[in-house]
């Protein structure tokens, strides 16, 4: 169902995108008649508290209501409400078809099916290690009408554990209790017993518990600390038997999109891919990451494992075992900053050039170039008096690869005339006497990193266009 498709006419305060499903569960979504019109929506669920916005949702080519509808309150426990009063109802005298009313499906988890009742109606909390299932219950039934109160006790011992599950007749009882209750509480909807363990809950209370009293909490404490992909970031763990690659895994308790993957990988440079991969029986967020090379991938996983991402949401990050051996790849990774740091070496002193050749002596020799591009093999430079037919714009993050090295790389391509440096910046250009020729290195060389230096290459303005810019060092 295609909720961009949707529209409304009326007035008010209208939410952002972002906010649709803040707070969670306070969205409802209606199957209804074709002819119904959103005055009569408004008209019929008003009663249950401030409407925000609705959306009928229409044809985009002949406006016509597809007879679906969303309608957008400003609390959880109003949208519940109106779903257990309206849902099997006729919306006015002359409708003979009831209409549907179910709470609506978060945008960012990529399915369209119906909340379950599961969902709606059993809250998790935190509460203190002296309170009994009765005292639970006299605490909550204020709310609404429970169906029973559960402690989660230490097996070995009996003791409580401080967390509790309190299960609500109704669904809008469990959202009075969460938007009402005493803070010190913490309570949340829980996980449904068949898609996520209770244990994954109990670490997450354990984490919060510890950041509530001060500590620091230790790394393998968030909810995913009982899944397979996060064993190996045990207190206990032997990271160098652990495997390493180029490729993560991430997971989250929280869905996200490949935009917010990417946004937050993107941090560590080196990013070629990033990947969302559904899940049909959890909620929960996973995606793989791929970096160019294995240095970007170990920092990116012990940098942003445990992240909180969005506030509040720990996401973890581990290697995915591709059978690469490990050894190889570190000492792919030693030669790559090897030669980063004697490429800055060669830039910030280029009085240094003449000493620095790579594997010996002699001037005479290629530059090596560490990167995982497939390069074409070298090509005869053309003439310098050539006519120029394209230039390339080169930027270097962090600093410019040496002008040996450029020209080794550039002339891969072909029909190279001249490949230079503007002096004091992280910029370059590569002049060519065949389009063809800088079209494909645009193409193979464009994001790719180069001796532990990120390229980014582009079609460079006309110079009398350049000559009224101000000189791009992004």
């Amino acid at each position: 169902m295609d909720e961009a498709g949707s529209c409304a006419s009326g007035g008010g305060f209208r939410p952002g995108v972002d906010s649709l499903d803040e707070p969670p569960n306070s969205r409802i979504f209606l199957v209804i008649s074709k002819y119904t019109p959103e005055s009569v929506l408004r008209e019929r669920f008003s009663p249950f508290g401030e409407i925000q916005d609705i959306w009928v949702v229409r044809d985009k080519h002949t406006k016509e209501s597809k007879g679906i509808a969303f309608v957008k309150f400003a609390r959880s426990s109003q949208a519940c409400r109106a779903m257990e009063e309206m849902h099997g109802r006729c919306l006015g005298p002359n409708d003979t078809k009831p209409i549907k009313v179910f709470i609506a499906q978060s945008r960012s988890s990529g399915s369209h099916r119906d909340v379950e009742d599961e969902e709606l109606t059993r809250i998790f909390v935190m509460i203190p290690k002296s309170y009994t299932e009765e005292d639970l219950r006299e605490k909550f039934k204020v709310y609404g009408d429970i169906e029973y109160c559960s402690i989660i006790k230490n097996k070995v011992t009996g003791e409580s554990k401080g967390l509790g599950y309190v299960r609500y007749l109704k669904p809008s009882q469990a959202a009075q209790a969460i938007e009402n209750c005493d803070r010190s509480f913490r309570a949340i909807l829980a996980e449904p017993k068949n898609k996520a363990s209770e244990s994954s809950e109990q670490d997450y209370y354990s984490n919060m518990r510890q950041e509530t009293l001060g500590h620091e909490p230790r790394v393998n404490m968030f909810p995913f600390e009982q899944q397979p992909e996060f064993s190996n970031f045990d207190k206990n763990d032997n990271r160098g038997q652990e495997a390493i690659s180029k490729r993560l895994s991430v997971v989250s308790r929280v869905p996200f999109t490949e935009e917010q993957l990417f946004s937050v990988f993107d941090i560590v440079p080196g990013l070629e891919y990033c990947e969302v991969q559904r899940d049909p029986y959890s909620n929960y967020g996973h995606g793989v990451v791929q970096y160019f090379n294995v240095a970007s991938a170990i920092y990116a996983k012990y940098k942003l494992h445990g992240f909180q991402y969005p506030p509040g949401n720990r996401i973890g990050v581990s290697f995915i075992d591709d059978g690469s051996n490990a050894t190889d790849l570190l000492r792919k990774m030693a030669t790559q900053m090897v030669a980063a740091q004697l490429a800055s070496m060669v830039w910030n002193n280029p009085s240094q050039q003449q000493f620095l050749q790579f594997g010996g002596s002699s001037g005479s020799q290629l530059p090596q170039i560490q990167t995982d591009v497939v390069l074409p093999s070298c090509k005869k430079k053309a003439p310098p008096e050539t006519p120029v037919k394209e230039r390339l714009f080169i930027v270097f993050n962090p600093h410019p690869l040496p002008l040996d090295v450029l020209e080794d790389i550039f002339c891969r391509f072909g029909n190279l005339i001249e490949v230079y440096l503007v002096s004091g910046k992280n910029v370059g250009y590569a002049k060519y006497a065949d389009r063809l020729s800088a079209n494909d290195a645009i193409s193979t060389l464009h994001g790719k990193i180069l001796n532990g230096v990120r390229l980014k290459v582009m079609l460079a303005d006309s110079p009398r266009e350049e000559s009224n810019k101000r000189q791009r060092t992004y």
